[in-house]
């Protein structure tokens, strides 16, 4: 398939661009992608995307805005609310007071939780708690502990029936 703009190159990226109501897909090469990207860019970019969320929210003084500035590299917060992008690691520890309103709207949350669902953070938070439970119902049956290993053993099982429940959902 040939790009729809240049009609020359093999499309590679394929869009679909939502104008009033009406659907289209556009199949580009990688230099008319790149061109209809920049075009879209000064549009509506990311930085304006950003800067109307920041903007959202706890209103802040100007001069608290102009104030902020990066010890390190010099970046002020109006300047990465204009270009979309934090100068260096040290802009986090500057811009905090700004940046985590600005994360928990974005994200939720201003602490990353990992890449993990959280079904699957909550299976494999099952399977450590059971793993630690036969750890200790071990011990219990070498320290001839018997009634510590049957409610660790019966502890077990029912972690085990309610994984297998949750499985079967």
């Amino acid at each position: 398939m040939l790009c729809n703009i240049c009609n020359k190159n093999k499309a590679t990226v394929h869009l679909t661009e939502i104008i009033d109501d009406q659907m289209k897909e556009l199949h580009l090469c990688e230099e008319c992608a790149r061109h209809k990207s920049a075009a879209m860019e000064s549009q509506f970019g990311l930085s304006d995307l950003l800067a109307g969320m920041a903007q959202s929210g706890k209103p802040s003084t100007d001069k608290e805005v102009t104030l902020a500035r990066c010890p390190n590299c010099g970046l002020t917060f109006a300047d990465f609310k204009k270009i979309g992008r934090l100068g260096c690691g040290d802009c986090y520890s500057a811009f905090r007071k700004y940046l985590v309103p600005l994360l928990k709207r974005i994200h939720g949350s201003s602490q990353h939780l990992g890449k993990s669902p959280q079904k699957v953070t909550r299976v494999m938070k099952k399977k450590i708690d059971i793993h630690d439970l036969r750890i200790k119902l071990q011990r219990a049956v070498e320290q001839e502990a018997f009634e510590e290993a049957a409610k660790l053993r019966d502890a077990i099982k029912e972690l085990e029936k309610k994984q297998s429940q949750e499985n079967q959902a």
